[in-house]
């Protein structure tokens, strides 16, 4: 079966920086809905368009293809003091950007009476290689359909 719209595709992946630093790999196969439902990359849909299971692929992205580049606007320096207790270094809050839309801001450093929030994907701004091995295709059922997403299995639980 080839992979197009509204089929379930699962891989094996690893993902690396460009000078190679190991940054993910798969323990346990990623599985999404193909066709344009934003449960992958745009670049990793179109590299596996057309093809069957057992295709191999490496693809070297710019970081406008991966994760973004960096907006240093999403960085904030906040006084502790406006936090709850217990605030620590690699959690995650949900804050408002500038134009007062939601987002969730990662704690990255706390000095002092200070703490260091990134609204940046941790991998915005880096150019990566993710080498993919397509280990299943299969078609998408109606309600996985309807719903934008896997189900079962590595997929989304209701």
């Amino acid at each position: 079966m080839k992979i197009e719209k509204d089929t379930v595709v699962t891989l094996q992946y690893k993902v690396a920086e460009a000078n190679g630093a190991l940054v993910e790999q798969s323990r346990e196969p990623m599985v999404y809905l193909h066709g344009g439902y934003e449960n992958t990359l745009p670049k990793i849909e179109a590299a596996l368009d057309g093809h069957e299971k057992g295709y191999q692929v490496v693809l070297d992205l710019k970081p406008e293809d991966a994760f973004g580049v960096r907006d240093e606007s999403l960085v904030r320096t906040i006084p502790k003091s406006e936090f709850p207790p217990g605030v620590k270094v690699g959690g995650q809050l949900e804050g408002r950007t500038d134009s007062g839309e939601p987002h969730v801001f990662h704690v990255m450093k706390i000095k002092g009476d200070k703490v260091l929030l990134d609204g940046n994907h941790p991998l915005a701004g880096k150019a990566l290689r993710f080498t993919l091995k397509v280990t299943g295709v299969r078609s998408a059922l109606p309600e996985e359909i309807a719903h934008g997403h896997v189900h079962g299995e590595h997929g989304h639980h209701h």
